[in-house]
């Protein structure tokens, strides 16, 4: 019987760490707002970019 071998838990994928960190962020944001939903106003402050494709930068790290 063959077992595969553990990955190394030094692998992190930076690219999906971060996209869980926004998301934590926008659950935050929902769960204080009193209206049903977000804004798309209310959803760009919170991931702190600027509306309609003109973001103050790319908020994932650069590849190593």
């Amino acid at each position: 019987m063959y077992v595969a071998g553990q990955r190394p838990t030094t692998v992190q994928d930076h690219i999906a760490l971060v996209e869980i960190d926004l998301t934590g962020e926008l659950m935050i944001a929902a769960a204080a707002a009193s209206e049903d939903r977000l804004s798309p106003d209310r959803i760009d402050e919170v991931l702190d970019v600027e509306g309609e494709g003109g973001g103050r930068g790319c908020p994932v790290p650069p590849s190593p």
